[in-house]
């Protein structure tokens, strides 16, 4: 892993998003990793990050991502990520539009040690997709 939280967030984003390598998923996060997304917790640790991630890639299986570290502390690292690809499958209960989709994540990670276990995550993606399904 890299040297800095920063370096983390943005192998993690590469290996994970970019390259679709599920088995890093234990290098980069926490057992008992938790995410507050937009009102509601993701919890199930390493199996919902995957589950997570596998519909993902397959909604938008050529996903570039853009990471872009705002502020590095001690144990947390502020950040937004870029997303843009084409919505190939359903996803969030949006079927696939075959359309280019461009949704923006802003993201405060908290470390335990060099692994992330815990996130608080806005995002515009279902704003997003509606926007894509009107053309």
């Amino acid at each position: 892993m890299g040297s800095s939280k920063s370096e983390t967030i943005e192998a993690a984003n590469r290996a994970l998003l970019v390259d679709g390598d599920l088995d890093a998923v234990d290098q980069f996060f926490s057992d008992g990793y938790v995410a507050h997304v937009t009102g509601q917790d993701l919890r199930g640790g390493h199996a919902a990050i995957r589950e997570v991630l596998q519909a993902t890639r397959k909604a938008f299986p050529e996903l570039e991502v853009t990471v872009e570290i705002l502020l590095e502390g001690d144990d947390r690292v502020a950040w937004q990520r870029l997303h843009r690809g084409a919505h190939q499958a359903a996803y969030g209960g949006f079927p696939g539009s075959g359309r280019e989709v461009v949704w923006r994540d802003l993201v405060v990670s908290r470390f335990d040690g060099d692994r992330i276990a815990e996130e608080w995550v806005v995002t515009d993606l279902a704003e997003r997709l509606l926007r894509s399904r009107k053309g």
